[in-house]
């Protein structure tokens, strides 16, 4: 298990800047579903910047985090889909 803050912590320290939200889906501390915007994913695919986030999180991925809902986002897309653009 970890802490919902430690997978914030890990992802905002590999992707600086990034807008990280983290929710806890079964309470057990180890099914999460993740927000993640970040500038660093410009240009990629989604394919790429979720690995961006799982490469971030690999060692919790091993056995702390056994599954990871990933919603990833450009700052931009992110503005776009809250109807900011």
């Amino acid at each position: 298990m970890i802490d919902p803050e430690e997978v914030k912590t890990r992802l905002v320290a590999a992707l600086p800047g990034a807008e990280v939200e983290i929710v806890d889906l079964t309470g057990t501390r180890d099914h999460y579903q993740a927000r993640v915007v970040s500038a660093l994913f410009e240009g990629k695919s989604p394919i790429e910047q979720h690995r961006l986030v799982y490469g971030a999180l690999a060692e919790a991925m091993q056995g702390a985090i056994h599954a990871l809902a990933l919603k990833t986002y450009t700052p931009k897309a992110w503005a776009k889909l809250k109807g900011e653009s």
